[in-house]
């Protein structure tokens, strides 16, 4: 027997088995911060399974708390999806989440021991006055002249700023850091700032809001997180995190960079997403075409495919970009083992077989998924009138060779059904094929035929007196530019036009006709639908998920 391959671990794993191997923690504890002022997006999903993956692996926890310090558009409605999204995706937080904002009492006390310490200032200059002083990252910044106020009255001031003496941005409070360092987060940051605006857990309790900044680090060491894992941009920011933990002398939670997904033909900015919402370019943040997770999950994309491909994708500590297409891989290899298929004919034309009794219905018996043995049967109703789709008929087709569907004269099989030959056909008024007549030949039954005929073609096919109309919404990428981090002008110019497409002809087989709204099928030769929310008594309507194999580049090249 060969030996069994070692697995490979990305770094941050290798990191945690050295903090392991050397006793620096009894438990690994991770968390995941969202800040509740939008949905989450595939990037988050990333961070997700990376966080609570770890927290699994190494038999930690992993938190989740919410970064409400700015409740400017902080919103319940926004807390409750971020739970959704994550139970989804599989992972469970424990008996109970966690806010910065339970911590505000904490974190002013906090605050008040760095003004005791003489390393927090409270400043007066406006956010303008300020900056011109900060100089750059070349040129030192200068003083503000509040900076060596007394220890005395900048607690004073600082509790008057709690108790609402003062308008918005009148005061801020500041870390007392270094004014030369060539890294601009370490020049007298702001920690505090005032915003007389309700918070929606804590109302009217407070008019001073931590910044992010000081909030995080703080509350990673309240919770004792062992492995405070950001994204890239966040390095510029570690000294800041370590220098507060430092001067506080609390838990020392340690962070760690890794690199955020990027991927092609996607937005994964919060700001652009939301912009897209308000803006109404998007019928909402769970828009199909959304890469938000509540999107993607309207859309049909599986809590499997997302976790199958953040695990293929694994941690890098340079930003890239990501394929798309690697993603509708990982979708389509998850669907095409549950999804139950079925005929779905998206421009129907009627098809009569003139040689079939009147009023005779035989059922055909189908797989659910070959894919899966245990998915079962479903029945199809044979019937004289049936639905084929219009792309499978020509009137004057090209060669046997180049042709293998219907035309004059031209044989092909019904799928689970009979071999058909084409009779004829029946024009309108203005010369459009309406109706198109064959025969069937009696001894061709699938899974019974002993005729020894041999056709090329095989057409998808709905009984006509059975057949369950629907609503199709046909979704495609949202953005036509592949890399949309590269783009110097408004990314919504972007935008791509034929991103939906609403398809009010299609009939599908009746035994979609209970179906709930969630699940999802393969239509045989078209691609991956999802019952959609929208779905209402007597009207069935599915979101295309993706078509059963990429076709993007080669239409878009």
């Amino acid at each position: 027997m060969g030996q069994k391959k070692k697995e490979s671990l990305n770094f941050i794993e290798q990191l945690i088995e050295r903090d392991v191997k050397e006793g620096k923690f009894i438990k690994i504890q991770t968390r995941f911060p969202p800040e509740p002022n939008g949905y989450l997006h595939i990037g988050h999903a990333k961070s997700i399974c990376l966080n609570f993956g770890l927290a699994q692996k190494y038999g930690g926890e992993c938190n989740l708390r919410f970064d409400d310090t700015n409740p400017e558009k902080e919103e319940t409605e926004y807390v409750n999806s971020i739970k959704e999204d994550i139970r989804w995706l599989g992972f469970d937080w424990g008996p109970s989440a966690y806010y910065t904002s339970d911590y505000f009492e904490r974190l002013y006390q906090f605050a008040v021991r760095l003004i005791e310490k003489g390393s927090a200032y409270v400043d007066e200059l406006s956010a303008v006055e300020f900056n011109k002083l900060k100089g750059s990252p070349t040129e030192p910044g200068k003083e503000s002249p509040f900076r060596n106020r007394p220890i005395e009255e900048n607690i004073k001031i600082f509790e008057a700023m709690r108790l609402g003496a003062f308008q918005d941005g009148e005061r801020v409070l500041r870390a007392k850091i270094d004014m030369s360092s060539p890294n601009m987060h370490l020049r007298d940051p702001i920690l505090y700032r005032i915003k007389h605006l309700a918070h929606h857990r804590t109302g009217s309790k407070w008019c001073i809001y931590p910044t992010y900044d000081f909030a995080h680090g703080q509350s990673d060491s309240i919770e004792q997180i062992t492995h405070s894992l950001c994204t890239l941009e966040f390095e510029v920011h570690r000294p800041l995190y370590d220098w507060l933990i430092q001067q506080l002398e609390i838990y020392p939670s340690k962070q760690t960079e890794f690199a955020r997904l990027n991927l092609s033909y996607t937005i994964v900015s919060k700001r652009s997403l939301r912009e897209l919402v308000e803006g109404h370019y998007v019928a909402g943040w769970d828009d199909p075409r959304m890469p938000t997770i509540s999107g993607i999950r309207r859309r049909g994309f599986t809590a499997k495919s997302i976790r199958k491909f953040t695990e293929i994708i694994g941690v890098a500590r340079r930003n890239g970009i990501t394929d798309v297409a690697l993603l509708e891989h990982s979708v389509r290899e998850d669907l095409n083992k549950t999804a139950h298929r079925i005929f779905g004919i998206m421009d129907p034309i009627k098809l009569i077989i003139t040689n079939w009794p009147l009023d005779y219905q035989e059922v055909m018996m189908a797989e659910n998924n070959p894919e899966d043995k245990t998915s079962g049967t479903r029945e199809l109703p044979f019937t004289r009138e049936l639905f084929i789709d219009r792309s499978d008929f020509l009137e004057d087709p090209p060669s046997p060779k180049k042709w293998f569907r219907l035309g004059p004269d031209r044989e092909v099989r019904l799928k689970k059904g009979y071999i058909i030959k084409c009779t004829g056909f029946k024009k309108s008024e203005n010369g459009e094929v309406v109706e198109i007549y064959a025969e069937y030949d009696p001894n061709t039954k699938s899974g019974q035929d002993m005729s020894g005929k041999k056709v090329k073609g095989t057409l998808g096919w709905v009984s006509a007196p059975n057949a369950v109309s629907a609503e199709i919404r046909m979704y495609d990428r949202l953005f036509l530019t592949e890399n949309l981090d590269k783009i110097e002008d408004d990314f919504k110019t972007h935008l791509n036009p034929d991103s939906l497409t609403i398809n009010n002809k299609a009939v599908l087989e009746p035994s979609v006709r209970h179906a709930q709204v969630g699940d999802q099928f393969q239509f045989e030769r078209i691609g991956y639908f999802r019952v959609d929310e929208d779905s209402h008594y007597g009207k069935l309507i599915f979101n295309r998920t993706l078509a059963l194999r990429d076709g993007w580049n080669k239409r878009n090249n």
